[in-house]
């Protein structure tokens, strides 16, 4: 029977439907009837009700034929409510008669009298007469101004559970966990109230009192069939209950006897009353445990931990003893407490007891907060109190961030943190009374509780749909209160706690939440907190590398729907867009510096819209954040110190709500110069903390400004530039290039030369050896400079097989060049150390041959098979052997060992010259021996190739620009000097030259030094020693 009152106010509407219950529950009976003795169907009956005492007294009923009535069987047994009663049975049962009937009031006054017609139903018209002994009433609903009817039902009834999930709850909204009690209706009732049947479960907890850290576990015992079960969490009596999903820390599991639920890692954050709600027999069930935790003595903060009174300056102090609010009584005292009086404070999530301590103490006191529970053991808290005395070395009061008071020398005094911040403010007073600097761990409280609410979502507590795009929304309005390292980790903190959420139950962001999150990070990446990032970076390394990687999750779970979507700000730029079959392909750009262009062929996406499949490519510039990341680099990017442009690029394709990672991107950086490498941030290596790597990226080409990166995945990619690289320096690019075109054409010279003259000065084995290493020489360097020259104009990459066998064909020749020099300079140092011992042309030949040539090319050889297929082979962007790696190995540490030897041969070769023999020669003898030295630093030093010792300096030194210009100017000026040098100042060639350009055939002053040269030594051993200087000179001529 449902009764209608009007009502005016919509405001208390909840309010007055709670005061009627608690009247309904103190009723006795809503209705009682009056004898009807030998009423039955046809009869027509009236209803009078009667206010008597608190309750509704029925003076006489009428009843007549009709259809309207329900007839359920009352089964004492306990069985199904509702269950439709037999015609055919027999008198003497007691009959349930269930009917909607409608009592309107016309005012909130329950009226003393009301009569009201209703009809019995047919299905009692076979059945022999009946009495109806009472009439409950089972619905009271009040309408407001609006015509909405707020409906509650009496105890024992309930709305079904089909009304209860169209229509809202009297507070407008449609809850989950309500227990359907009162349902609001903008037009007609659809129905009323029925009677609960026998509740279908058992809940049961294996310990309402549990511990830090164990396990809880909560069982659901089924009676009947049940469905749509959900578990909750209500923490206090003012809270809406929180929904539990599996979590990091909740496991759910159901059967068809049972289900359960279990909480790990237990905490205060997980205490109050579990509902578990469900449907069963048509109605939702909800049944209820309490669970509480006791206090840990860590939970007990004393604020301060320790102090230090000057009883001269003060009379008296506070100390606190704070505790989180719990669901179990604890009784505080504070001892020794005769001298303070204690109050409780209570605070919006804790409460403390304070001691106003009025007198100070005569000496050093420790004070205890001691905190007993029942049935608990007790909680001790204490304090130190150093008084300081007469002499004591103290720092002066201040006010530096917080009020410090007088304190005594070698102390940390403490300071409770300000107004709407959590935390300890900490300051050493030195030996010397000076204050050491503030420690500031404060942090303020409205982000600890965004961070704190992230990490319960990610534990089982709340709905993810619904609290990540609301904690981002009040996360990007609290960067601007950071103003402690503490702050901005807690913020950070809380990003990557929702990408993990989003990542775990894959929620999809909408455009409004995706904007919150883009506004964060820009404000994060702001310069104006830039400082709070070393100090907080050097308590968590790996904080900038976490958060790429939550930046990275969220941006990934826009909702399709939200495509195309775009964001741009000082420190963020993103584009995003959904791809088509008419597609052809991805491209963006984004004008922030360095301008930065992005590609995705359309092969790479041709699989993924064919399939028919929601293609959504989002693009993401981060600024500065690639100077948060730690210098961690993988191994194959060791040996050198880089910087970064100022960005990271951010490409990631999602299909249907999955990411799709193996693409190839093609990213253009202008304005880039030195030397480059293509990098992602591998967010696996270095266990886990995250690193730059080049793997399955390299620099496909670099024309210009212009530096076009390749990879074969997704991910955050950027530049790497060497620290020490000297950048793109056009003169001494020109420099370079005509010094090597000048030495083409010096060496060109000198072939032509030895064309002419060759007969003419090789007349015997030491010239032979002398000319054929020379002539080898300038054939070696004429080819690797040619293929120096031509790499420029070669297309670069691993694809280019003309390019790598350039390569391949530069790094041999050149290595041969000087593997020609140093068989020249160890025939040298033999004909020196072993004047009188001649060897075999043959077999020198021989050796030199396979010194010059077999040992560059297996040197060559190795260095292709190692690197090549580790993609080092090749200097990104050029046709030339890779910079970092294989050069460095196999070019340059080989070179400075020859230029090592020939160096030693050089020394020989002066001692030789300057040995004590000659200074008691004359004087005009002296002045040719200083001459003959001078000349031959002059000829040896660019033919050996000693102005590689530079190279030397370079590499410890790579700033050192005036270095690189020595060594650019005289390297690439090799050919010249061996003309130079080799050819034109040597006194047999010119006259050989003279010879041939005047038409005539001297060969007999070449003929009779060459006699000179080998045989004056085997024959002449009683010579004088003008005639062994003058030896040694001619040998070292030749």
């Amino acid at each position: 029977m449902v009764r209608n009152d009007p009502i005016g106010d919509r405001r208390s509407i909840f309010q007055q439907v709670a005061e009627r219950t608690q009247k309904i529950q103190e009723k006795q009976k809503a209705f009682v009837l009056n004898a009807a003795a030998g009423a039955g169907p046809g009869s027509p009956f009236s209803v009078h009700l009667f206010k008597q005492m608190g309750s509704l007294t029925l003076k006489s009923l009428r009843l007549k034929s009709g259809t309207s009535l329900h007839i359920h069987k009352l089964n004492p047994s306990g069985g199904k409510s509702g269950q439709q009663l037999n015609q055919n049975s027999g008198a003497g049962e007691s009959v349930l008669v269930s009917s909607y009937v409608h009592l309107q009031f016309s005012s909130r006054t329950w009226p003393q009298e009301l009569s009201k017609n209703f009809t019995l139903p047919t299905a009692l018209a076979s059945l022999s007469p009946r009495t109806l002994t009472a009439l409950g009433l089972t619905t009271e609903c009040r309408v407001d101004h609006n015509g909405t009817r707020f409906c509650i039902c009496h105890p024992g009834y309930q709305w079904n559970a089909t009304l209860c999930s169209l229509y809202p709850n009297c507070h407008g909204h449609r809850s989950e966990s309500d227990p359907c009690i009162c349902l609001s209706f903008q037009g007609p009732i659809p129905g009323y109230c029925q009677l609960l049947p026998p509740v279908p479960a058992n809940l049961t907890l294996d310990s309402q009192l549990q511990r830090h850290g164990d396990t809880l576990n909560l069982t659901l015992l089924k009676k009947e069939e049940a469905t749509n079960l959900r578990w909750f969490l209500k923490h206090s009596k003012t809270q809406e209950p929180i929904l539990l999903w599996p979590g990091t820390n909740v496991f759910q599991m159901s059967s068809e006897s049972q289900a359960g639920l279990s909480v790990t890692r237990m905490s205060r954050h997980w205490t109050g009353k579990y509902e578990s709600i469900f449907e069963a027999q048509g109605f939702r069930w909800k049944l209820q445990q309490v669970v509480t935790l006791p206090l840990e003595e860590k939970e007990v903060v004393r604020l301060p931990s320790k102090l230090s009174v000057s009883c001269a300056t003060t009379t008296g102090f506070q100390l606190s003893c704070c505790t989180p609010l719990t669901n179990l009584a604890y009784t505080a005292t504070w001892s020794p407490g005769e001298n303070g009086q204690a109050s409780l404070h209570n605070m919006l999530d804790s409460q403390c007891l304070v001691l106003a301590v009025q007198h100070c103490p005569a000496a050093n006191t420790t004070y205890t907060c001691a905190l007993q529970g029942q049935n608990l053991a007790p909680l001790m808290a204490s304090v130190s109190v150093t008084v300081i005395q007469d002499g004591d070395t103290t720092c002066p009061e201040d006010f530096l961030v917080v009020a410090w008071n007088i304190t005594k020398a070698d102390f940390m005094a403490q300071a409770p943190c300000p107004v709407n911040k959590k935390g300890m403010v900490k300051r050493l007073c030195g030996s010397d009374g000076i204050w050491g600097p503030v420690q500031n761990s404060c942090t303020e409280a409205s982000i600890l509780n965004l961070c704190l609410k992230a990490k319960l979502l990610l534990e089982g507590q709340g709905k993810p749909n619904e609290e990540v795009p609301h904690i981002l929304s009040q996360l990007q309005g609290q960067v601007g209160a950071a103003s402690t390292p503490s702050d901005l980790q807690e913020m950070l903190h809380t990003v990557t706690l929702l990408a993990k959420v989003v990542a775990e139950t894959s929620t999809e962001l909408t455009d409004s939440a995706l904007k919150d999150l883009l506004t964060t990070t820009d404000k994060i990446l702001d310069v104006n907190i830039s400082s709070l990032w070393t100090l907080a970076q050097a308590q968590e390394p790996s904080m900038g590398s976490d958060f790429l990687k939550a930046v990275e999750t969220l941006v990934q779970s826009l909702s399709p729907q939200q495509h195309p979507f775009s964001f741009s700000s000082s420190n963020v730029l993103l584009q995003s867009q959904l791809l088509t079959h008419s597609s052809p392909g991805y491209q963006m750009s984004f004008s922030a510096w360095p301008l930065v262009q992005v590609q995705i062929p359309r092969h790479s996406l041709a699989s993924l819209v064919r399939s028919g499949t929601n293609v959504s490519i989002t693009s993401l510039v981060l600024k500065k954040l690639d100077c948060r990341l730690p210098s961690n680099y993988t191994q194959e990017l060791w040996g050198a110190p880089y910087t970064t442009p100022g960005l990271i690029l951010v490409v990631s394709i999602t299909t249907d709500g999955q990411a799709f990672t193996q693409a190839e991107v093609i990213m253009d950086f202008e304005d880039m110069n030195g030397s480059l490498h293509c990098v992602f941030w591998d967010h696996d290596v270095f266990q886990g903390r995250g690193g730059w790597s080049d793997k399955g990226c390299q620099v496909h080409a670099a024309n210009g400004s212009t530096t076009q990166c390749i990879c074969q995945h997704l991910t955050a990619f950027s530049i790497l530039m060497s620290q020490h690289t000297v950048p793109e320096d056009p003169i001494l690019d020109l420099l370079s290039q005509v010094g090597i075109g000048a030495s083409i054409l010096a060496l060109l010279v000198c072939l032509a030369i030895y064309r002419v003259v060759w007969r003419t000065v090789v007349r015997n084995k030491l010239a032979f050896f002398r000319h054929t290493t020379l002539f080898n020489m300038v054939i070696c360097l004429l080819i690797a400079d040619a293929c120096f020259l031509g790499s420029t104009y070669l297309p670069s990459g691993y694809h280019s097989l003309f390019c790598l066998v350039t390569a391949f064909l530069s790094h041999f020749f050149y290595l041969a060049t000087f593997f020609w020099m140093l068989a020249q300079a160890l025939v040298l140092a033999h004909q020196l150390l072993f004047v009188f011992h001649q060897l075999s042309k043959h077999l020198v030949l021989t050796l030199m041959v396979i010194l010059g040539y077999l040992c560059p090319l297996g040197l060559a050889g190795v260095t292709l098979g190692l690197y090549l297929p580790q993609k080092k082979y090749l200097w990104e962007g050029k046709c030339l052997l890779n910079g970092d790696g294989a050069m460095l190995y196999t070019l340059s540490e080989p070179v400075l060992a020859i230029v090592a030897v020939n160096g030693l041969v050089l020394v020989i070769a002066v001692l030789k010259l300057l040995r004590p023999s000659l200074s008691e020669g004359p004087q005009v003898e002296r002045h040719q021996a200083l001459l003959g030295v001078l000349k031959a630093l002059f000829i040896l030093t660019p033919v050996f190739g000693l102005t590689w010792g530079l190279g030397v300096a370079i590499v410890f030194d790579q700033d050192a620009i005036v270095s690189h210009y020595i060594f650019t100017i005289l390297n690439s000026l090799q050919g010249v000097f061996i003309l130079v040098f080799g050819c034109l100042t040597d006194k047999k060639v010119l006259e050989a030259l003279r010879n041939h350009f005047r038409g005539t055939q001297s060969s007999n002053s070449a003929i009779s030094l060459a006699t000179n040269e080998t045989y004056t030594s085997e024959h002449s051993k009683e010579r004088s020693r003008h005639g062994q200087l003058k030896l040694d000179k001619d040998r070292m001529m030749d």
